[in-house]
């Protein structure tokens, strides 16, 4: 599944992002190790014309989930490694080199930075496994589920991580199926990691390598939104709640 023109292909994908987009996609084709950056709109939106060679722009008749839009751009993919990558992240660094050495272990099935916010404050982005109690704490405001995390330190295997930015070996995303798209917009990430540790793979957090995540919690503030949440939710229960993986 070697790409010569790299060995990474990333995907991306606009809700009406314009600009935010183009900047991210400059910054990703500048880097030797990036193949392909594979553009997907899934709303009408401008775009620049003489897009970069490393380019490949896909436009959606009608939007689509994360994990379904995901999936359909990875069936392009001919390269070594595929990341996941959401259009509001800024990368003030080339992140590749570092995460890729540490996919070159077999047993590493996905592997993601360390993500700051726009205050230079590590996000929760790396969490313990979903149940009802540990939601129940979020909610209460005892404890977000999140892993303490802090720049510089050695590298962890958190339960999962979220899917702002994403790793994955090519073939173990091709192994466990990809994202699964019964989900819509939260919670793939939570289930793709519980399904790589069940297969056997396991999951890196690296610290020494930073993103920044200009945030959007649309399901803070729009009730649509906050009801996508709620049923991704209770599939994850439903599908892993009694047979989550076993960590050593």
């Amino acid at each position: 599944m070697m790409n010569s023109r790299g060995e990474v292909t990333v995907s991306l994908v606009s809700h009406g992002h314009g600009e935010m987009v183009w900047r991210l996609v400059e910054q990703l084709a500048a880097f030797p190790k990036v193949g392909q950056v594979i553009v997907t709109l899934n709303i009408p939106e401008d775009y620049p014309e003489g897009l970069n060679k490393k380019v490949t722009l896909l436009k959606n008749d009608s939007p689509k989930g994360f994990g379904q839009n995901h999936n359909a751009a990875f069936s392009l993919v001919r390269s070594q490694f595929y990341c996941v990558i959401n259009p509001d992240i800024e990368l003030s660094q080339n992140p590749f080199d570092t995460l890729i050495s540490i996919l070159n272990n077999q047993r590493v099935g996905l592997v993601a930075p360390l993500v700051f916010n726009n205050s230079g404050v590590p996000e929760d982005s790396m969490r313990r496994f979903l149940t009802p109690l540990s939601l129940l704490k979020r909610i209460l405001g005892w404890n977000s589920g999140a892993y303490s995390l802090n720049f510089g330190e050695s590298d962890i295997s958190p339960d999962w991580v979220a899917g702002m930015f994403m790793l994955f070996q090519s073939k173990v995303y091709a192994k466990i199926k990809g994202f699964d798209e019964c989900y819509f917009m939260y919670c793939e990430d939570a289930d793709i990691c519980t399904r790589l540790w069940r297969a056997g793979y396991t999951v890196v957090g690296c610290l020494s390598t930073v993103v920044v995540h200009n945030a959007q919690r649309a399901s803070h503030h729009s009730l649509e939104h906050l009801n996508w949440h709620l049923q991704s939710m209770f599939r994850y229960f439903a599908q892993h709640l009694f047979s989550l993986p076993k960590r050593m």
